[in-house]
């Protein structure tokens, strides 16, 4: 390496002791200069494949669902550390019983630690203008994104210390920006070729994000390539076939006023008495429900994380003192209805799941949580299961019964619960009650449709459905849904 090369180096924050030779300083050198990546501002670029939904199996530990992507588009404006990406969707048939596919138009942002999502508001007529709402759970994956572009990732190795070594024909480049670990492999052509780096998840803990760039192609004096490939969580995530790219032109991205001044997330607990004993507690997107027995408590659903659980955890303190959860009851594997069972664990519950959950469960809690640790990574305490088929019963003051919903085609480990006394089914993702007084669905949902089979099947005599999304509602306002009955005239 030149001596010119080697200050252009330590200039940029590299000395020849950060790398194990001169060779891989050079390396590192030659794709940025091939990248152009330390003159490029901003990134743009565009183009078609698919896209999977995170942590929504149908199947524990299958594939993400997939999303075929008409148009895709990315916007990076690295000294902001901003994004912008718009993503045109409809899920892929899959053979599984669901909704017909219907076209939606994502837009995602983040600048520094704001993140947010432009969307008509949930429940809003067609039409609506769209709103910005913020969203702080997307910001570690966003940030990643955007450094774990070919520029970006050079980018970051020149200004973050980075250390590099062999790696086959090629070289290894690693560094770290605050927490966030970020780990490169430039080939023998001197492109990027992969991209590692990790964020934290409720349910999988330190996970791994992995990007795979190939063919890369000349678009307009900008070396990038034509396909990047991504996984996360060990399954594909997104898969983009390259159409343009560019650097440095106008990307203009600032951070909604609204999102500017939203006060940090509260999650606060709402309980609402259902029964003697039987408490709805709300107050968010994700429901739950705990049932009194003569010593203990059933928790029905420990969704989201684990700053969730502990607010359920105080709550059900207050409205049931004295008697620890005993029991959680666990609708599906998804991670927003999985993400606070490891507080639970930690607490020292029995978590019960269908059979073909336990498994993914015990893999997956015993995953590193290093990124953001919580009580279980602390406690280190193994869990407790009780798993069932078809059927499972719990309960002493209150019956309980647990039964696998056949047929779903939204997860195979879909459950629901019943308390005959009262009449009362709980059930995640298969029925959301609308509105008081909105209008039934045109085409029936398939999701509640088996659901309601499901409940005649199992001759269960229902009265209300506390929907873990949305209300109580009643037997009648499902078989309205279904477009079994006509809806009550106001």
């Amino acid at each position: 390496m030149s001596i010119r090369s080697f200050k252009t180096l330590a200039g940029l924050g590299l000395t020849a002791s950060v790398f194990a030779g001169a060779a891989h300083a050079a390396s590192l050198q030659e794709a940025a200069t091939l990248a152009s990546a330390a003159s490029v501002k901003t990134l743009e670029f565009a183009g078609a494949g698919h896209w999977r939904q995170f942590g929504q199996a149908p199947v524990p530990g299958g594939d993400w669902p997939k999303f075929d992507v008409s148009a895709y588009s990315a916007a990076i404006d690295f000294d902001k550390a901003a994004e912008r990406v718009l993503i045109t969707r409809s899920q892929t048939p899959d053979g599984r019983a669901r909704p017909a596919p219907v076209e939606q138009k994502l837009e995602w942002f983040i600048v520094g630690d704001k993140a947010w999502n432009v969307a008509p508001p949930q429940g809003a007529a067609p039409g609506a203008a769209p709103v910005a709402t913020p969203a702080p759970a997307a910001v570690d994956e966003r940030v990643a994104e955007i450094w774990a572009t070919p520029q970006g990732f050079l980018k970051a190795a020149l200004a973050n210390n980075a250390k590099s070594e062999t790696a086959g024909s090629g070289v290894e480049v690693s560094f770290a920006i605050g927490a966030r670990r970020f780990v490169g492999t430039i080939g023998a052509d001197n492109h990027v070729s992969a991209i590692k780096t990790w964020i934290d998840t409720p349910v999988l803990g330190d996970t791994l994000i992995e990007t795979h760039f190939s063919g890369y192609k000349d678009f307009g004096g900008l070396h990038f390539p034509a396909e990047i490939h991504r996984s996360e969580g060990g399954h594909e995530i997104l898969h983009v076939n390259v159409a343009s790219a560019k650097a440095n032109g106008a990307v203009d991205i600032a951070v909604p006023a609204n999102v500017a001044s939203a006060p940090a997330p509260v999650v606060a607990v709402a309980s609402e008495k259902l029964a003697d004993g039987v408490f709805y507690l709300t107050g968010g997107t994700h429901h739950s429900l705990a049932v009194e027995e003569k010593d203990h408590v059933v928790l029905i659903e420990a969704p989201l994380s684990e700053e969730r659980s502990i607010a359920l955890i105080q709550k059900i303190g207050e409205i049931i003192p004295g008697k620890p959860v005993k029991y959680v009851v666990n609708s599906h594997v998804h991670f927003d209805h999985s993400g606070g069972l490891r507080t639970f664990v930690d607490a020292g519950a029995t978590i019960v799941t269908q059979d073909i959950s336990k498994a993914y469960y015990e893999k997956a809690w015993a995953a590193p949580h290093t990124l953001r640790p919580d009580r279980l990574a602390a406690s280190k305490k193994a869990a407790k299961f009780e798993t069932y088929e078809h059927k499972h019963a719990l309960g002493d003051l209150h019956a309980i019964e647990i039964h696998h919903i056949a047929g779903s085609g939204h997860s195979d480990d879909l459950a629901l619960v019943f308390l005959p006394k009262e009449k009362l089914v709980i059930e995640a993702d298969a029925y959301t009650p609308a509105a008081v007084g909105a209008p039934p669905p045109a085409t029936p949902n398939p999701f509640s449709v088996n659901l309601y089979d499901n409940i005649q099947k199992l001759r269960l005599d229902v009265e209300r459905i506390a929907g873990l999304h949305g209300r109580v509602a009643t037997i009648d306002e499902l078989r309205v849904a279904i477009g079994l009955k006509k809806a009550a005239a106001n």
